[in-house]
């Protein structure tokens, strides 16, 4: 009877995607898809959202794989999503809720000492005081100024870019283009004048150093250093003596839970929570959201405009505006005609840094593991599992061993391990007195030398390796693993289309932001196919459950839009 009902609603669906021309289809129902369909259905454009998969969500996804325990499969931790959007969409209203952690940082030592980290700055003082008094006089300060950092990327994040027009465009469009660049970039003036020479010269230190440079000049604590470290390396390829890391730092403390800054927080319900409540959103405004529509190609009229797109089963869905949630690499080499796009443009995206040293492991298990540095061996959650917990990484030179291993070709010998347990603070997501953890890995490559992520065999050995390195910190969490589901690079890029396993649609290194995001000159979500706008991850501002390009997109879209029906208008009124 289910099998049947999701049959005739699937069908239902291709008829209703058939019978019309729509004003813009969506490819890809990740977060940011969604976003930009809410945004565009909210302006009363009729709209669709083409998902490949039989559930929305893309990275930002809850699954049940395992009976009665709810994997958040990717993304697993919720900060950056930017508070306008939960604003303006209501999204507490459609059901998101989020669970804040306190502590947010736990970080077990193999010599039987911890450290605990959070929004209690008496708490912060007495564990990081536990190695080193100096360094927890000046954490506060570190934190200080990380928090004017962010104030200041805020206005960033939340607008497009200041791109050049490009083709040809009216008088009055240029005359609009000038005037917002004019007052973009007197407002970013304005704030670098208010930050201060000091702090913007520390600001540009930041965002160019190796992340190794920037912690060894504010502490001298291996453990405190190698915790704060590994935000500037997550997702990455990169190491902590990379240039650029630490822009990825920041980018990663830049989020807030509720509006308090570089709280992170889990999701009632799991990632997908966060979708499921933008695509109610997108619903109510009137978005159309069909799943298992793959999208096999882009149709592109002779004049060189985008003209909808072929669904993987032949059907053909017609618009003149449709905006990619996919990867650039998906976007423009896969889905696109040859001989569409200009060759210079071709190479810049076949050329941009797709590579991942992520793997991302989610289990089921028995009880919750016990670190014999706490002494605690009570069942119920402490404060050492409701935060992040940082296994293998008690020195930046643990974590850059570990990166040397996959730079060599080879999954780290002693793997960087974040691990979470949802299920300490959501309790929907396991059965009562059982538990769900997520383990993000580092670092592994997409092909490594010794064996292939194909062989059952070498992805077993592998796992059991991370389990085993847990194990030392917290004996007896092997014998707790009631079953597990693995995606290693290649598995991130075949189930959810990140291509090449990476998290972010692409490097978000200082060569692949802003302006030059994804490519140079194509920063504000147009393309060069008149119609096809980016809305993913690979445009401006970049990766995270962060929503700015999905709703950013849509604004340039409606823009767009506007000036098109304004162009009729004059045009019919001069007949």
């Amino acid at each position: 009877m289910w099998r049947r009902r999701n049959f005739n609603s699937s069908a239902i669906s291709t008829i209703v995607l058939k019978e019309k021309t729509w004003d813009a289809l969506v490819i890809g129902g990740g977060h940011n898809g969604l976003t930009a369909a809410a945004y565009l259905a909210r302006s009363g454009l009729s709209v669709a959202v083409l998902e490949r998969r039989h559930l929305i969500g893309g990275a930002a996804v809850t699954e049940e794989l395992i009976p009665g325990f709810k994997f958040s499969r990717c993304s697993y931790l919720q900060s950056l999503l930017r508070p306008s959007i939960i604003r303006e969409l209501e999204l507490g209203r459609h059901g998101l809720k989020l669970l804040k952690r306190s502590p947010s940082s736990f970080t077990p030592c193999l010599d039987g000492r911890y450290l605990l980290l959070g929004a209690d700055k008496d708490l912060n003082y007495s564990e990081i005081s536990k190695f080193s008094k100096r360094d927890a006089e000046a954490y506060p300060r570190y934190e200080n100024q990380l928090e004017k950092f962010c104030e200041f990327m805020d206005p960033l994040l939340d607008s497009p870019t200041p791109e050049t027009l490009q083709g040809v465009s009216s008088f009055s469009t240029r005359m609009k283009n000038k005037l917002h660049k004019s007052a973009f970039w007197a407002q970013f003036l304005r704030q670098a004048v208010s930050l201060g020479q000091k702090e913007l010269v520390d600001f540009i230190d930041l965002l160019l150093s190796p992340v190794s440079k920037v912690l060894n000049n504010w502490f001298e604590s291996d453990v405190l250093k190698a915790t704060l470290a590994t935000d500037a390396v997550i997702g990455t390829t990169g190491s902590v003596t990379s240039p650029g890391s630490g822009y990825v730092l920041l980018h990663h403390v830049m989020g807030e839970t509720d509006g308090d800054r570089g709280i992170w927080s889990h999701v009632e319900g799991g990632m997908g929570s966060v979708s499921l409540a933008i695509s109610k959103a997108a619903r109510e405004a009137g978005a159309h959201v069909v799943t298992d529509a793959e999208v096999s190609r882009l149709m592109i009229e002779d004049s060189g405009a985008v003209n909808g797109v072929i669904l993987a089963d032949g059907t053909k869905v017609h618009s003149s505006v449709v905006l990619s949630n996919a990867t650039p690499y998906k976007t423009f080499l896969e889905l696109l005609p040859e001989n569409v796009l200009p060759d210079d443009f071709i190479r810049a995206i076949k050329h941009l840094d797709y590579s991942s040293g992520t793997t991302k492991i989610n289990l089921a298990v028995k009880s919750l593991p016990q670190f014999w540095c706490c002494n605690l061996c009570h069942p119920d959650a402490g404060p050492q599992h409701v935060g992040t917990i940082h296994i293998g990484s008690e020195s930046m030179e643990e974590i850059d061993s570990a990166c040397q291993d996959a730079v060599n070709g080879l999954p780290s010998r002693r793997p960087i391990i974040e691990m979470t347990i949802p299920s300490a603070l959501d309790k929907t997501i396991s059965p009562p007195g059982k538990h769900v953890i997520n383990l993000f890995i580092q670092y592994t490559p997409y092909k490594p030398s010794d064996g292939s992520w194909e062989d059952p065999a070498y992805r077993e050995s592998f796992a059991q390796r991370c389990f085993t390195l847990i194990d030392e910190y917290a004996p007896g969490f092997s014998s707790s693993i009631i079953g597990y589901d693995m995606l290693t690079p290649p598995d991130l890029e075949r189930e959810i289309g990140l291509t090449g396993g990476n998290i972010f649609h692409g490097a978000m290194r200082l060569d692949s932001l802003f302006l030059m995001r994804p490519v140079k000159g194509w920063s504000n979500y147009r393309t060069p196919v008149r119609g096809l706008y980016l809305c993913g991850s690979g445009a401006h501002p970049g990766g995270g459950v962060m929503g700015a390009p999905g709703r950013n997109a849509a604004r340039e879209v409606l823009q767009d839009v506007k000036e098109t029906t304004e162009t009729k208008t004059v045009h019919h009124n001069t007949m």
